[in-house]
């Protein structure tokens, strides 16, 4: 899936969850905050505003989004995240890295946030997979430890399999570490890796 379609998955995300239990607010206010700039994030507004509407929130009819960014300059995030805090907005979705979330995590410890990372617990987001905790939940796309949750979730569901083909791109740096894992934690499978860079 591309990155889009992770934004896309972002802007349901952010609703599905906190949107619901907030129920309250005549007309929620979802905190969008970027390290980016609005014009090299075109696309990906347009994405999370379809997930939006895919989970039947509309802007402007019975949803708000409230934009923040940083246009590069890291410094301002936790200045913009604050500003989001303040307006009291009913959820935070971050995007343009980690470094977004973790200053929307630093802002609050109650207005739940959304944010895009393949790795979650080591960029300090969560504490776990199993047990995130906190605030904080994360559209993990690429992330090794799913990988291997995945490869068990396959071989339970074909136990007689003696061999499962993994493809990765490796022109990805976390795909050159994910055959490893699932192999880990499931000694007993024959993995067969295939690699391939896009054309």
């Amino acid at each position: 899936m591309r990155r889009r379609g992770f934004i896309t998955l972002l802007g349901g995300a952010a609703v599905t969850w906190p949107l619901t239990a907030r129920a309250q607010q005549p007309t929620p206010v979802v905190g969008f905050l970027s390290s980016r700039s609005p014009n090299e994030s075109e696309h990906f507004v347009a994405a999370f505003r379809q997930g939006l509407e895919e989970s039947g929130y509309l802007e402007g009819q019975n949803v708000h989004i409230s934009f923040r960014w940083a246009e590069g300059g890291y410094a301002r995030l936790p200045e913009l995240a604050a500003e989001l805090v303040h307006a009291r907005v009913a959820v935070i979705a971050s995007v343009g890295g980690p470094i977004s979330a973790l200053a929307a995590k630093q802002a609050t410890a109650t207005i739940p946030i959304v944010a895009v990372s393949s790795e979650p617990v080591k960029h300090g987001l969560v504490a776990s997979f199993n047990r995130p905790g906190g605030n904080v939940t994360a559209v993990s796309p690429g992330s090794t430890v799913l990988s291997a949750k995945r490869l068990g979730l396959l071989h339970d569901l074909i136990p007689r399999a003696a061999l499962i083909g993994h493809l990765v791109n490796s022109a990805r740096r976390p795909a050159l570490d994910s055959p490893r894992s699932p192999r880990d934690h499931r000694p007993s499978i024959a993995l067969r890796e295939g690699r391939g860079a896009p054309a």
